[in-house]
């Protein structure tokens, strides 16, 4: 479903109903049946910001999920858990062997031009070809550089990090399920 100001209403009406069992968590009744909104999968919550429901009124806002201090508790000790496990250290150590070495590569060029800007102002003036000088080309340089590693950075996390941080994600996520109550 999506936003839409023109004034039609698109996608089935949802309706906040509450959930069976503990507490007053909404669930969202569509065309596909019953939906649980606190599931952190689904975006229900976000779809309907907008919309108009057939009056000509703004469709209201769903109600934040309820959980008791104890579900709350348990999902911590979860997220202690996997902070401790090894495989998510693991995807940090990987973040860090890319990112501290390149911050240090990056931010040692950076103060280089900064400073021969600055200090030696003869050597950036000198003409390399035409109107383009060593200034123009470590400016521009500056950029390029900025670009080259922004899609190092999303190469290497597509092929060294992203599939282990969504495996441990998926796996966060089935951990907290059963202590809500939820289905496996």
């Amino acid at each position: 479903m999506q936003s839409s100001n023109s004034g039609r209403q698109r996608g089935p009406e949802r309706s906040v109903v509450p959930q069976e069992g503990y507490g007053p968590e909404p669930v969202a009744t569509g065309a596909a049946g019953p939906v649980r909104l606190d599931d952190p999968w689904y975006d229900a919550l976000a779809s309907g910001w907008g919309e108009l429901d057939g009056t000509g009124a703004p469709t209201p806002a769903a109600a934040s999920p309820r959980r008791r201090p104890e579900d709350r508790t348990a999902a911590a000790e979860i997220y202690l858990e996997v902070q401790r496990s090894e495989a998510f250290r693991e995807v940090r150590r990987r973040y860090r062997r890319f990112v501290v070495p390149a911050v240090a590569v990056f931010f040692t060029w950076y103060v280089v031009y900064v400073v021969t800007a600055t200090s030696a102002p003869g050597l950036m003036a000198r003409p390399v070809a035409g109107a383009v000088n060593v200034a123009m080309l470590s400016g521009l340089g500056q950029f390029l550089t900025t670009f080259l590693f922004t899609w190092a950075y999303a190469r290497h996390a597509r092929l060294r990090r992203d599939r282990a941080a969504l495996e441990l994600r998926w796996d966060t996520q089935e951990l907290t399920r059963t202590v809500r109550g939820g289905e496996r």
